[in-house]
């Protein structure tokens, strides 16, 4: 029995990143002498077992054989007779292809550490086209260390997709890789390798249809829809903000992708359009609610909050309740955020004041401050008391929108 760390906590200490989690491979071992030795096995689809001190996992070495369409169409052989390197050879990318024994000896049969040293994402083998979720691994590789994906496999990521492979991903693993994807350093990376295979278009058409799309250039200089959206996922990552945020700020403009040609460049309605377009979208790809809520805020309401210094004290009041902004503040700060990178991501708009989250700040710390209670016992029909609720608060935000500091 030889034992091997594996996959990314060998990378990931070559490029000197923290290691996270460790993974191992058994090589001659069989299930039986691994629960002999006091293993723990777990695994489903492979035999994977728990260190019994530990808890680490460790998988017994494995082929895999192609035997129908998608990521699970696998007939997995363990066995003592496998070698490392046939392991290793399943494995996606060369950089996700090496191991160290015991020794600490980098064992490196595909080329990884080159690839590693030269900043490529390169598939192992032709297998790699038998994976469908290979796809959306290495669009979030290409996220996580903006390396660019190698021409032969972005040809073989092409392929995949012309072939209907992709289409037989599941939406909940399609939403598992896109939402850590959004969560690397630079998710447009991520966009980028899947629009450059087609994948995007499969998977996310309804972000997929913005590239290309031209805005009024007085407030898009950068021109393309597409190109604004993933400048506005950028800055909420850059700003290491929220998953929800992150997604609201994917999908804020989804409207401007059905914006009728006759209107271009300019986008009347997109908002609705929008709120229209994400709804089957989150269904679609069975989307938490806590992300696709703020989206659908976002989505609707980011125009409103961009003219806040317009807004008549009604209008801001409405849009408080629309929001539930009184009794989730938590999340409508979240909304300021999205909305606040969604204006600083353009060209040449970073380094712009957005005076809108302080207004809106004060303006809700102002309703806020109204006692509903006490409105409620001073109100002699309990019928009225809503009214005189929000009364109450009308009056509160005129007096602030008076004196607002």
């Amino acid at each position: 029995m030889e034992i091997y760390t594996v996959g990314g906590a060998v990378r990931d200490e070559l490029l000197g990143l923290p290691v996270q989690d460790r993974d191992y491979v058994v090589v001659g071992a069989t299930p039986e002498e691994m629960t002999a030795q006091g293993f723990r096995p777990v695994g489903k689809d492979f035999p994977v077992f728990l260190h019994p001190g530990t808890h680490e996992e460790y998988a017994l070495a494995r082929t895999e054989r192609k035997s129908g369409r998608g990521y699970k169409g696998f007939q997995v052989h363990a066995s003592p007779e496998v070698t490392l390197e046939e392991d290793l050879a399943r494995r996606d990318l060369t950089i996700n292809a090496m191991a160290r024994d015991s020794a600490g000896r980098l064992i490196d049969p595909f080329g990884g550490a080159a690839d590693l040293r030269a900043g490529v994402l390169r598939h192992v083998s032709p297998a790699f086209a038998e994976d469908p979720v290979r796809i959306l691994r290495v669009a979030r590789f290409a996220a996580r260390f903006g390396f660019p994906v190698a021409d032969e496999t972005l040809a073989l990521m092409k392929a995949m997709v012309d072939n209907g492979e992709v289409d037989a991903l599941v939406p909940e693993r399609v939403w598992q890789e896109l939402a850590r994807g959004l969560m690397e350093k630079r998710p447009s990376a991520m966009f980028h390798a899947l629009r450059a295979c087609g994948a995007l278009a499969k998977i996310l058409p309804e972000v997929d249809r913005l590239f290309g799309v031209p805005q009024p250039p007085e407030h898009h200089p950068e021109g393309d829809a597409g190109v604004h959206t993933l400048m506005v996922v950028d800055l909420a990552a850059e700003r290491e903000l929220s998953l929800p945020v992150r997604f609201a700020a994917l999908a804020h403009d989804l409207g401007k992708g059905t914006t009728p040609a006759d209107l271009l460049p300019r986008h009347h309605g997109h908002e609705t359009r929008g709120a229209e377009l994400l709804k089957p979208l989150c269904e679609r790809l069975r989307v938490p609610a806590d992300c696709r809520d703020l989206a659908l805020l976002a989505t609707r309401f980011h125009g409103d909050i961009h003219r806040a210094l317009e807004l008549r004290p009604a209008t801001v009041l409405k849009l408080f309740h629309d929001t539930d902004a009184l009794r989730r503040p938590e999340r409508f700060e979240e909304l300021l955020s999205a909305c606040e990178c969604d204006y600083q991501g353009r060209q040449g708009y970073r380094e712009r004041p957005y005076p809108q989250g302080a207004f809106f700040r004060g303006a809700l710390k102002a309703a806020q401050a109204v006692d509903a209670g006490a409105v409620a016992r001073a109100c002699g029909e309990p019928g009225q008391i809503p009214d005189r609720v929000r009364e109450a608060r009308l009056e509160a935000l005129k007096a602030w929108a008076a004196c607002p500091l």
